[in-house]
């Protein structure tokens, strides 16, 4: 009842009043649940004209609104890119965004490691640019799996003294399996001794070329002690988010995503969230996840400036939220705080449910026909862990001739090792399989893999992983269409019935004219036109075929402009299923 009252604008005692009028066999509360009969009685009673949405209707109106592009395009407007760095731990991720930001956040954190998901903007030129400050790549990778994949483009930074290390080789996987465009940052080149040719050979190695070796890859060399190639850096950000046309409507109702959230004593809950469209204001209500609430309050994602709206591409502290929503949940501006409650109500109900039923269904080699079928050119995306870097080379060369056309494989990731937990994610954010070969996933990685429903094959020949791979394939290819010619007939006679139409009595003049087969209709040596059988008959019985030299009666489907003479062609299209090769 108290939604009903918040979204009429009536005070609670007066719905009351109504509902004790009605004779209700048990007495309301402001918690009561009433029925659509009920709310339609009280509209009625009140003078309200309603418009009732269940909470399905509502979710569909979010996803669409959330992922609807603008209509009229002289609406969208220049927004700032958004940046993720990742790259392997204590390769100055933090301190490099230190530099930038003229500030100290590596000292605020435990062992000087980013312990939490941190979004800054900052002027260069002026011009904005977001920053994205994650733990790891399986931060950056778990929203993506909520599917929130809110970087624009993902820095790569490697320290110049370490190299590309295992943790540099997954983040390269994760990013390209994001989508986003890669800018290599080469940092702490003010130590002594580095060899920046070695970097560029590993780099190379991982599909990276550098642009000073004639590939696409920028790569920035910059130091975050001293400053140098920072400003480099920015130039080479902004002028990718020029290249890419970052556009959005900032007038529209905003929606975005949480990057983190925290609760504090006296304060309640603190989302750090970063708004993707549309502008966001003090007083607006939001659904995010399953928490829902209305903007209390709006800070810099420092904590310093409060601020009362909030654009695109723009980080902020909010304040208002009744639970903490978790890290990637999507979050929407909607019209009333009542139908952000539903919602959010709506979705704690379906993730309750969801928590005691399967895991998640991702795609099998098993199911890969139906999860992919729909897609114009499916892609099986694969991560491939072997024993040695020789069964890698030799997996990948057996499944470059798989490749066609009409269904394509996506290695996302291949390298030596047992499968781990960070391939998991991988997988489950990308909706891939893992191919294990010679090797086995570890205790935590099989435990995660059975929760989020991901499938990982074990193999130990490597015939029998193209052999797999190739009839699952195979199965999604469209069958080839044959036309097989079955026989001809000409018309001798015609009859016109009034309730079945035109009847053609026909002598079969080569190979059998069948009842399940298509009649090509011949005129003066020109095709009429193109039909099904609708009866068959030899004399007065139906008849599934007739042979060469015998008559029969043919009704022609939707087709009675039949004449004396004309050539029935009969034939059949047949379905014969493709290989890859």
């Amino acid at each position: 009842m108290r939604a009903f009252s918040e979204a009429i604008g009536l005070s609670a005692s007066d719905v009351l009043k109504k509902l004790l009028n009605f004779g209700m066999a048990t007495m309301p509360s402001m918690g009561t649940m009433l029925d659509r009969d009920t709310v339609e009685l009280l509209a009625a009673e009140l003078g309200v004209q309603l418009d009732l949405k269940t909470a399905e209707d509502l979710e569909k109106e979010l996803l669409a609104g959330f992922d609807a592009v603008d209509e009229d395009p002289t609406l969208r407007e220049s927004r700032p890119p958004i940046v993720t760095f990742l790259g392997h731990v204590d390769h100055g991720k933090t301190s490099l965004l230190d530099r930038i930001l003229g500030m100290n956040v590596a000292a605020r954190e435990s062992g000087g490691i980013t312990q939490h998901i941190r979004a800054y903007t900052v002027k260069h030129n002026s011009k904005s640019i977001t920053f994205v400050d994650t733990p790891g790549h399986e931060a950056f990778t778990q929203m993506r799996a909520r599917g929130a994949n809110v970087t624009d483009c993902a820095v790569l930074i490697i320290a110049a003294d370490d190299g590309i290390m295992p943790q540099t080789e997954e983040a390269i996987s994760h990013a390209k399996a994001a989508g986003v465009p890669i800018v290599v940052c080469i940092n702490k080149i003010d130590l002594p001794g580095i060899d920046v040719q070695r970097i560029y050979q590993q780099l190379a190695a991982s599909d990276l070329l550098p642009t000073e070796w004639g590939g696409e890859t920028e790569v920035v060399k910059t130091s975050a002690l001293t400053g140098e190639g920072v400003d480099h850096l920015l130039d080479m950000l902004l002028t990718i988010a020029e290249l890419h046309d970052l556009r959005v409507n900032p007038a529209r109702a905003a929606a975005g995503v949480c990057l983190d959230a925290s609760i504090h004593e006296g304060r309640g809950v603190s989302a750090c969230i970063l708004v993707q469209k549309g502008t966001l204001r003090v007083g607006d209500s939001l659904v995010c996840g399953e928490a829902s609430g209305t903007v209390k309050a709006m800070h810099d994602t420092l904590g310093k400036k409060r601020i009362t709206e909030a654009g695109p591409s723009q980080p902020v502290l909010v304040s208002g939220l009744d639970i903490a929503p978790g890290a990637g949940d999507r979050f929407q501006v909607v019209e009333s705080i009542a139908m952000a409650r539903e919602v959010a109500l709506k979705r704690s109900g379906i993730r309750r449910h969801s928590s005691l039923s399967n895991a998640p269904v991702h795609v099998t080699l098993e199911n890969l026909l139906d999860r992919l079928g729909t897609q114009k050119t499916p892609t099986l995306n694969l991560i491939v862990r072997a024993d040695v870097r020789g069964s890698i080379e030799a997996i990948l060369k057996e499944l470059t001739k798989l490749d066609h056309p009409e269904v394509k494989i996506r290695i996302l990731q291949s390298t030596v090792g047992g499968v781990t937990e960070a391939d998991v994610q991988l997988a489950d954010a990308s909706d891939a399989i893992i191919i294990a070969f010679n090797v086995v996933p570890d205790e935590r990685a099989r435990s995660l893999a059975e929760e989020l429903g991901v499938q990982v094959r074990r193999y130990e020949i490597i015939y029998q992983v193209t052999d797999d791979l190739r009839n699952a394939l195979e199965g999604m290819l469209a069958p080839e269409k044959r036309e097989t010619e079955l026989g001809r007939a000409v018309v001798q006679r015609t009859y016109s019935i009034s309730r079945l139409g035109v009847i053609a009595g026909c002598r079969v003049i080569g190979g059998v004219i069948a009842r399940n087969g298509r009649l090509r209709v011949i005129r003066d040596n020109r095709i009429l036109g193109d039909y099904g059988i609708e009866s068959l008959k030899r004399e007065k019985d139906d008849a599934r075929e007739v042979r060469d030299g015998l008559e029969c009666g043919i009704k022609v489907a939707n087709f009675n402009d039949i004449k004396e003479g004309d050539i029935l062609e009969c034939y059949r299209i047949e379905e014969v299923a493709r290989t890859l090769s």
